[in-house]
């Protein structure tokens, strides 16, 4: 199984989605945190810890109504279920100890929005020596434009299994079952560590993570990113 290349170098994988208020690493938050940890269990990659949380927000802010309506998540939700940043940050420092390696789709967002989360309210150290994949950058890589999670959930045939529905537990449910379609389809994945590509017209949104390599990555491009 092609997964199980990755225990060869990594003793626990991370996959991980957020929910937020907007799209402003620095200005906007997370409402929702959800990470799935995989492990090797008698030889198997294997499920060990599912995390899903709302995150309560800063006082004065709230949810604009249209994520209200995207994500299905109120200000009442964050308000009388969610839990504080602080508590957030250190469950998420417990996940990621170790050797770990990070995964999520369209990662580059997400962990701008957890560094920014971890400036304020826990330590930004713990994405320090953390190898990364970006499994939208392999995305990319494999099938021709649009490239959301849904499109990726399609062309794997795993509709009907998962869904791409907007919150973080249903997602990073979906990136667990898209990592592994990928992985059957090409065992690549180790190349694309800490390789995140941006499309060239558009450019690199944000900050780049001082980790990553970033290198333009047009739409349908017959050489996989690794090898330009």
């Amino acid at each position: 199984m092609p997964l199980r290349n990755f225990f060869q170098k990594y003793n626990k994988l991370v996959l991980f989605d957020t929910e937020t208020t907007g799209l402003q690493y620095s200005r906007d938050e997370i409402i929702e945190f959800a990470a799935v940890v995989v492990e090797l269990v008698d030889g198997k990659p294997t499920i060990t810890k599912q995390y899903d949380e709302l995150v309560t927000l800063a006082p004065g802010s709230f949810i604009p109504p249209m994520i209200q309506k995207l994500t299905g998540i109120s200000n009442e939700d964050v308000q009388e279920r969610g839990i504080p940043k602080a508590q957030v940050c250190r469950d998420m420092a417990e996940m990621f100890r170790g050797n770990t390696l990070l995964i999520a789709y369209n990662a580059h967002f997400d962990l701008s929005f957890l560094y920014y989360m971890l400036l304020r309210d826990g330590d930004p150290t713990i994405l320090k020596g953390k190898d990364k994949l970006d499994l939208l950058t392999v995305y990319k890589d494999r099938r021709s434009y649009p490239h959301k999670l849904t499109n990726a959930i399609d062309a794997y045939g795993l509709a009907g299994q998962v869904v791409n529905s907007h919150r973080a537990v249903d997602d990073v449910v979906a990136t667990v079952a898209v990592m592994e379609a990928m992985a059957g389809e090409r065992d690549d994945l180790l190349q694309y560590i800490n390789l995140f590509g941006y499309h060239p017209t558009y450019g690199l949104e944000g900050k780049p993570i001082g980790s990553i390599t970033y290198k333009p990555q047009p739409y349908d491009s017959p050489i996989p990113l690794y090898m330009k």
